[in-house]
């Protein structure tokens, strides 16, 4: 399976989409579908919009997947992931968004998203979403991110 690289968005000149609506997430041939492995992306300034205040909300998430046949490209993704800066939705809605588009997108084996979202009127809120069961003889590590203790 090749892919003709005028196609994708790497290695050219792309304007920031101006919503994750506007986005467009590339994917690129898995070179070793045959073998189940865990693929993590980490984004520890991830920015959207609070929808009723306008104000900026700020996450880490970790996104994990064991690829079927297809890659996400990353250069897209971090297209995808900041046009969210100007885009007004609660956290749930954010974390499962991008999660159900790459399932969407990817058709992984597995895939989940930790959104650790920062403080919002004092309360943090952690997302989790997966797509079922991880495959069985995977290595799928702890995301690493603890839960939101402030200042103690």
């Amino acid at each position: 399976m090749t892919i003709d690289p005028s196609t994708l968005q790497l290695g050219h000149a792309i304007e920031q989409p101006a919503s994750p609506d506007e986005a467009r997430l590339d994917r690129v041939p898995n070179p070793h579908a045959d073998a189940l492995y865990c693929a993590r992306f980490t984004v520890p300034e991830f920015t959207s919009l609070c929808p009723v205040t306008g104000q900026p909300d700020f996450a880490h998430l970790v996104i994990d997947y064991v690829p079927n046949g297809w890659l996400v490209e990353s250069k897209s993704l971090k297209l995808y992931l900041t046009s969210f800066r100007n885009h007004g939705a609660f956290h749930e809605d954010c974390t499962v968004a991008i999660g159900r588009r790459l399932a969407e997108l990817l058709a992984p084996h597995w895939l989940r998203i930790g959104g650790y979202w920062y403080p919002r009127g004092g309360i943090p809120i952690d997302v989790f979403y997966q797509t079922g069961e991880p495959p069985k003889g995977v290595w799928i590590p702890d995301q690493g991110v603890p839960g939101y203790r402030g200042r103690g």
